[in-house]
């Protein structure tokens, strides 16, 4: 099969995932130049929602591939059950078809689509350092070959590639190069409440404006460790929407506090400024 050029399709978010102008535009350039996408950015900032949110707003299959410190490229591609077919062969099974213990991974997936897919690698910091670069060949060439059968498939639509990481390890140059790159900023406040919105539409003016200055707050501590992320202040607001809480309460201390801070020490910390009254 030979593979074809889709229309170009444009991302402008969707209605539950606001993509700032920069992103709709990171993802619009990968699009149109047929490059994976590298997504960086604190946890908790929608890297790998953005994945999901692509492939609802372009009505496109998503196949996910989240990486483990013992993840090979391989894998992304297929696997071969060889302990299946040994089973089978000593207990009289039909073994002469090698294609039924093939196991196809999110890649390889999506190379054998017949429609144009969305493909999520996550954390891909997490995996060794040949990782990354084991993964250019067939991200280039669209095709990779099966060794136990001799077969070759090749994508008849180029997915399009959303990688993240979390900066846990420094990534190939070579690989950097075949990549177009992106980093989420932080929300500012406005932005923030866009996204509260989304999640909390029956949200109370004045509880969001407090919960947000609570949570900038927060974030603004010096020596926190691990800061707040978007995703714990949905949580945080779930939670002091189900218990009950007001603007006074969110204003005197902060109710839930766990739900926010994660490490002891940066609890410690937060309530000493608390106590402190600040």
């Amino acid at each position: 099969m030979t593979q074809t050029h889709e229309p170009f399709a444009r991302f402008q978010g969707t209605p539950t995932y606001i993509a700032t102008p920069d992103l709709q535009e990171a993802v619009n350039v990968a699009l149109a130049l047929g490059r994976p996408l590298l997504i960086k950015g604190e946890p908790g900032t929608g890297k790998t929602r953005l994945a999901e949110a692509v492939a609802e707003a372009l009505s496109r299959p998503l196949f996910t591939w989240h990486v483990k410190s013992t993840s090979k490229a391989q894998e992304g591609l297929y696997t071969y059950d060889a302990v299946q077919r040994l089973h089978d062969s000593r207990f009289g099974g039909e073994v002469s078809d090698l294609r039924a213990y093939l196991r196809y991974g999110a890649l390889g997936r999506a190379f054998l689509s017949d429609e144009p897919s969305v493909v999520l690698i996550d954390e891909v910091d997490k995996a060794d350092l040949e990782f990354p670069n084991d993964l250019l060949h067939e991200l280039d060439a669209m095709s990779f070959s099966v060794y136990e059968t001799g077969d070759t498939h090749t994508a008849q639509h180029r997915p399009l590639v959303l990688i993240t990481s979390n900066n846990e390890k420094e990534l190939p140059d070579a690989f950097l190069r075949r990549c177009v790159f992106h980093f989420i900023t932080f929300p500012s406040p406005e932005q923030m409440a866009e996204i509260v919105r989304v999640h909390h539409p029956d949200l109370e003016e004045r509880v969001m404006e407090e919960a947000l200055a609570r949570f900038y707050w927060l974030r603004g501590l010096n020596g926190l460790r691990k800061p707040p992320s978007t995703s714990e202040l949905v949580d945080w607001l779930s939670a002091l929407s189900r218990g009950g809480f007001d603007v006074d309460a969110i204003t005197a201390r902060v109710p839930f506090l766990g739900t926010l801070i994660k490490k002891e020490q940066d609890l410690a910390l937060t309530r000493r400024h608390l106590s402190r009254g600040r």
